[in-house]
């Protein structure tokens, strides 16, 4: 939610409540010694409904038994449907999944109340595959980092947390042991970061950068500060250490590890920061490298667009594609651009199909780049659902394909057996890219509807994701 919207909400609140104070003050019409009048009646019950499972992953023709629990009317009683041609649904909530695959809704309408119901969401999928628990996190985060360590453990830092509307970053660390499917704690860094970078450096350490820092007390009239601090994770200490500083603040920008083993910034916004990818301010065109043998940031070429939320990925062939973002707070953008890290510049390559931002970017074996879902307007219902290609040898994009849901601010993990693994953007499905056949095929559901998650592919081929919004507390293995 932005921060006007906020502000808007609480000050007609307040409105509301000094207008009812003036009119309880306002002198009575009762005549003197007549009795007072009626108490109102009081209102009717607001009605709920509330649908166990959530969401659902069963093979087509199996069977799924939902319960719906009402609360307020007296009268308990539900009515079951079912998404057209998602399968059939008994009187009794048992549920029969049709014998093709897809994603449907099944939902439960209070009998007393047909405005009042609730959704379930049901993966009818052949893929085995599935999510199971592993180990909780020891802090609660959201729009965090996790970084696949040499020694096969994964450090899991920063992050925001909530509190009503407002995030602050938190500055704690920890470490996800796959052997022990455990967290434990780590060093702490030295100071409190959401939607900052973390880069493995050739040298085994973790290179921590920017991001936006702690929530003031009045979240309504300040925002969390962009930093312009970085520091390093020794892994073999478990400690973090302070580095050089960047040339400015930045907060939801890209970090990006070049061949030559520098640390490409860029983009991002120096004005403070929401929840992304709604970020207060405009985006930066500035970019800037670290070189880890010095320890020290330097300018580089600028952008050809200020950017914000931007993707960033590094090419077979050594350069880096820049993709979407916001440029203002208006409204995402489509246009695309190339650094060349042997000149230092950035130059126009191709637009998207669609504006985004939030979204994701991966390369895929045969060296072209998937990009999927985002924000592809402004507002909070503007997340997409498409996908498309970046061919390097052409420089241009083309819309492949459709996810089964819309999403932004998920992951996407290239999988060993080639295909690509979404999951979060404020859903439960899971869906898997298949790229042979250029195609999306859902494959489960989360334990939550996750946003701002992590998502870290293991040694052993795993994938762990960890927190996001709706999900900050609990980790879950896809295997």
């Amino acid at each position: 939610m932005r921060l006007d919207t906020i502000k808007t909400l609480l000050s007609a609140a307040a409105l509301a409540t000094v207008l009812a104070i003036t009119s309880c003050g306002g002198g009575s019409s009762t005549a003197p010694g007549s009795p007072p009048p009626p108490p109102p009646p009081p209102p009717p019950p607001v009605t709920t409904v509330v649908i166990t499972p959530a969401a659902a992953s069963i093979q087509p023709g199996a069977t799924q038994q939902f319960m719906a629990q009402v609360s307020g009317p007296k009268n308990q009683a539900v009515t079951w449907s079912v998404t057209a041609g998602g399968g059939t649904i008994t009187s009794a909530g048992l549920y029969t999944a049709p014998s093709g695959t897809g994603v449907f809704n099944v939902v439960a309408t209070s009998a007393a109340d047909p405005n009042s119901s609730a959704t379930a969401t049901v993966v009818v999928t052949t893929i085995s595959a599935a999510f199971s628990p592993t180990g909780n996190p020891v802090d609660a985060r959201l729009f965090h980092t996790a970084t696949l360590l040499p020694n096969g453990k994964v450090l899991v830092a920063g992050g925001a947390h909530q509190t009503g509307y407002c995030f602050s970053g938190i500055a704690s660390a920890e470490l996800y042991d796959p052997v022990s499917e455990s967290f434990s704690s780590t060093g702490t860094m030295t100071i409190e970061r959401y939607a900052q970078t973390s880069t493995l450096l050739p040298t085994g350490e973790v290179l921590m950068i920017g991001g936006f820092s702690t929530q003031p007390t009045n979240c309504l009239d300040t925002i969390p500060p962009a930093l312009d601090t970085a520091e390093l994770y020794n892994p073999s200490q478990g400690s973090f250490t302070a580095t050089g500083n960047m040339a400015e603040t930045r907060g939801g920008h890209t970090a990006t590890l070049l061949t030559n083993g520098k640390v490409l910034i860029a983009g991002g916004t120096d004005e403070g920061g929401g929840l992304p990818p709604f970020y207060f301010g405009n985006g930066s065109a500035t970019a800037e490298l670290y070189d880890p043998a010095a320890g020290l940031f330097s300018s580089t070429g600028n952008m050809t667009a200020p950017r914000v939320g931007q993707t960033a990925t590094l090419l077979a062939n050594g350069k880096v594609l820049v993709a979407g973002g916001w440029t203002t707070t208006s409204s995402p953008i489509a246009s695309a651009e190339l650094y060349d890290p042997a000149t230092g510049t950035f130059s126009a390559t191709g637009s998207m199909t669609s504006a985004r931002a939030g979204h994701t970017a991966t390369l895929l074996p045969d060296s072209t780049v998937l990009i999927t879902g985002g924000q592809a307007s402004s507002g909070s219902n503007g997340a997409s659902n498409t996908a498309e290609l970046y061919d390097p040898a052409t420089g241009s994009f083309a819309l492949i394909a459709y996810m089964a849901v819309a999403r932004e601010s998920h992951t996407a993990t290239l999988l060993p057996n080639g295909t690509v693994l979404m999951v979060g953007g404020g859903t439960a499905v899971a869906e898997v890219y298949i790229i042979p056949y250029g195609y999306f095929s859902p494959v489960g559901v989360t334990e939550s509807l996750r946003s701002g998650n992590s998502a870290t592919l293991l040694q052993n081929g795993s994938v762990i994701v960890i927190g996001g919004l709706g999900g900050q507390t609990t980790a879950e293995l896809y295997q």
